[in-house]
């Protein structure tokens, strides 16, 4: 089972398992981590913005538009953010590892 590791908001480490084929949104989800996802990955809001460690960003598939101007959305950009959303797990990525930002901001709510 391919694993990845979530470094949480006050910097714990978090090693989980990494089913192929879920989104990183998902793996979240089922391992208990506080990633949002309001928009449920329909690529509608930036709740599930993750910063991807720098080592394995050019492993990534490129960002649409779509996830481009979402992003735009997101709290604490950074050159390696991605939607955790639009990050599907390959064997490629047995390892990834992904640090959750220190705020979200939910344009869905948020007025």
């Amino acid at each position: 089972m391919p694993k990845m590791t979530f470094i949480e908001k006050n910097g714990t480490r978090k090693d989980v398992d990494a089913p192929l084929g879920l989104s990183v949104l998902e793996i979240a989800h089922a391992s208990g981590l506080a990633l949002e996802g309001a928009c449920e990955g329909s690529l509608a809001c930036s709740t599930c913005h993750v910063i991807v460690d720098q080592a394995w960003y050019g492993k990534l598939t490129e960002a649409s538009e779509d996830e481009e101007d979402m992003l735009d959305l997101a709290f604490g950009l950074t050159h390696t953010s991605r939607l955790g959303c639009q990050i599907r797990m390959t064997a490629e990525l047995d390892g990834l590892t992904v640090k959750l930002p220190p705020a979200t901001r939910n344009m869905m709510v948020d007025k």
